[in-house]
């Protein structure tokens, strides 16, 4: 198997529409896609379906604990109707209750650095155990959802996970998601129907008013720069 950087080179001359073929054809052992199963990640999940007709690639996503009844409903329906296994990882228990115990249920409402500390119990650490032995990570990011994201590429390296991020979707807009949604007949959370445009945990998510970026439903108590979970964010 190549190293990382050989593979970061080839990448790096491919379309985005060809990227998840050549993953699939070439790299599927070593490749992971994490999904938290909002509309982004839906239509990776449906591509992936139809390409890696063997299941190599890792197909995961995080229960928090936190999560809405719609989005574990959502989890189930996904798989029995794309025919595709989602592992999911769960928080290490030893980490979570001393988390609770020690600053409260709801202690990310409290200050930016405790709902940091609950972010990593709950995504970071289940999120390091999902990279076991992986070199590349497929995302559903887009440029277009936040000001933040602008700036993510098509492939970067990861130096928080010190692992490859593929984006394949990263130049799509709301338009073009939900448009293959509808024509792929794509299963998708019931809470976008709502006003819901991005979908967290329950405490930490609102609808999103008119005008507000998709991201504005999430921690929507803190600065626009600071709302990731660190998951993507680069210090």
């Amino acid at each position: 198997m190549q190293g990382i950087y050989e593979i970061i080179k080839k990448l790096k001359h491919v379309h985005d529409n060809e990227i998840l073929n050549l993953i699939v054809n070439n790299y599927s052992s070593v490749s992971a896609f994490s999904t938290s199963l909002g509309p982004e990640d839906q239509v990776i999940t449906h591509m992936l379906s139809q390409l890696d007709k063997d299941r190599n690639i890792h197909v995961f996503t995080l229960d928090t604990g936190r999560l809405f009844e719609e989005t574990y409903r959502l989890l189930d329906e996904t798989q029995k109707a794309l025919n595709i296994a989602i592992k999911v990882y769960f928080p290490d228990f030893n980490l979570l209750e001393d988390l609770v115990n020690n600053h409260g249920i709801n202690l990310f409402y409290e200050s930016e650095e405790l709902r940091k500390k609950c972010c990593y119990v709950r995504k970071i650490e289940p999120l390091k155990r999902a990279f076991k032995d992986k070199l590349i990570w497929i995302t559903g990011l887009r440029k277009e959802q936040s000001t933040y994201r602008k700036q993510m590429e098509l492939i970067e390296y990861d130096e928080n996970f010190k692992i490859i991020k593929v984006n394949p979707l990263i130049n799509w807009d709301r338009k073009q998601i939900w448009d293959y949604i509808v024509s792929n007949n794509v299963p998708f959370n019931e809470l976008h129907k709502k006003g819901f445009l991005s979908i967290g945990c329950a405490p930490c998510t609102r609808s999103v008013h008119p005008g507000e970026d998709e991201r504005a439903g999430r921690w929507w108590w803190e600065l626009e720069s600071k709302k990731e979970c660190g998951l993507h964010f680069k210090e």
